[in-house]
């Protein structure tokens, strides 16, 4: 595919595990696209991004665009190896090379041999482990640990990071020798926030999952579509699926506002689909006042028309009385 002339196809590309990868944002447009470029390379690639956005999926997808896709994808994540112990996971060791080496051991450099090496988080690897790194980066060559024999490793690696790469350099907890050599071609992952309709279509695919498993067809509220929108999702998309999946639990048919505020989605404000009016909702408000809120200004942005008010809400009409009617009695009960 001449991807220099062709728009980015986005499902045929993107199979149903890179769920995260999915959009039509000009922002993951733009990730998909360099991807399609530097895949069939073997060029060493810098993924950054928040956590959640996406960066393994990313470089699950760049090896399968490789030469390499027959061969292992292995990922190690730096920051949840003790540090005693990375030297090991990185190259292996030999039996009895240290306390509780019972048995030789292959590290990732070996399992990964002829295939991608993702290196997770690499930004919190010891300072002295990077300094072996960079050496086995440039000969390809390294010793297991308590070994004599020098291995040679064919892999190609991806490093991810979600801290600023220069700025780690700034504070000493990267080389900055490291860091050239792991960012021949760098790719910024966006953060859901910044993904625009993105999160419509990832809440769609995750509520059509979780309907399929369980035989229902629940669906999102316009209100609750417009929340999921305003949301910044500090999480990505990591947080957006297990959100989806907490308001499923708990919200009936048509999922409105307050399972989703349940589970976690922290409202901005609320507008239906066809205005750019806004409500302000302070922190800390009881769900039930913040549910009251939605409904009262959009009643008034429909000057009082009932059934589109409910239209908007994504409720029925009747269940917009039956909420109407609760207030109505709670205000005489307060003023009695």
């Amino acid at each position: 595919m001449n991807v220099a002339t062709t728009e980015f196809p986005i499902l045929p590309t993107v199979s149903a595990n890179d769920v995260a990868l999915l959009g039509s944002s000009a922002a993951m447009q733009e990730v998909l696209r360099l991807i399609e470029r530097v895949g069939p390379t073997d060029a060493s690639v810098l993924l950054t991004g928040e956590s959640g956005s996406g960066k393994e999926l990313a470089a699950q997808l760049i090896h399968r665009r490789s030469a390499r896709h027959t061969g292992p994808f292995v990922a190690i994540n730096c920051g949840a190896v003790p540090a005693g112990l990375i030297e090991a996971e990185l190259f292996g060791h030999e039996k009895g090379s240290f306390t509780g080496a019972i048995r030789a051991h292959a590290g990732v450099f070996e399992r990964a041999h002829g295939g991608t090496l993702l290196l997770d988080e690499v930004t919190e690897m010891p300072l002295d482990m990077q300094t072996r790194l960079l050496r086995v980066l440039e000969t390809r060559k390294f010793y297991r640990v308590g070994a004599s024999v020098e291995l040679c490793t064919d892999v190609r690696v991806i490093a991810a990071t979600n801290r600023c790469p220069l700025q780690a350099v700034e504070s000493a907890q990267l080389r900055e020798d490291l860091l050239y050599r792991l960012a021949v071609f760098p790719i910024a992952m966006p953060p859901l926030r910044a993904r625009g309709g993105d999160v419509d279509l990832l809440a769609e695919h995750f509520l059509g999952e979780l309907n399929a498993r369980a035989g229902t067809q629940k669906r999102l509220s316009a209100v609750a579509r417009m929340m999921l929108k305003q949301h910044s999702w500090p999480g990505n998309v990591r947080e957006l699926k297990n959100c989806i999946e907490r308001a499923f639990i708990l919200g009936d048919e048509v999922l409105e506002p307050a399972p989703l505020i349940q589970a976690g989605v922290a409202p901005r404000g609320a507008q239906p689909a066809d205005t750019r009016e806004r409500i302000d909702i302070r922190v800390g408000s009881r769900i039930e006042d913040m549910e009251r809120s939605l409904i009262e200004a959009t009643l008034d942005h429909f000057q009082g028309n009932k059934r589109r008010a409910a239209d908007a809400l994504g409720c029925s009409l009747k269940t917009l009385y039956n909420k109407l009617n609760g207030y109505s009695q709670n205000q005489e009960f307060a003023s009695n």
